[in-house]
């Protein structure tokens, strides 16, 4: 069954692992000033991931234990990272705030 699974989603896996490689080249290549607003900004990716996730969940047979938990991993770990996203964006405009006296 998993030698099946990977058969049929090679090229998918092929895409995933280069998209890992070229995200992790890319962020390493960013200024340490620009890496808290980009990041900032890509949380809005995490929202097309929970989405996703969300459509994964709804499609998947309930006996495709699987799809289920990346799903479920999927919508946790985005949640997780938009939360995050929001609460260092929050403390990045705080500081740019006129303090009061």
């Amino acid at each position: 069954m998993l030698i099946e699974f990977l058969k049929e989603n090679l090229l998918m896996i092929y895409l995933l692992t280069f998209a890992v490689f070229l995200g992790m080249e890319i962020i390493s290549k960013v200024p340490t000033v620009l890496h808290t607003p980009l990041m900032s900004g890509a949380n809005a990716v995490s929202g097309v991931v929970i989405i996703g996730g969300i459509i994964l969940i709804r499609q998947a047979a309930p006996n495709d234990y699987l799809v289920l938990f990346l799903g479920f991993l999927g919508i946790a770990l985005a949640t997780i990272n938009v939360m995050g996203g929001f609460a260092v964006t929050d403390r990045m405009l705080d500081m740019f705030k006129k303090k009061k006296k």
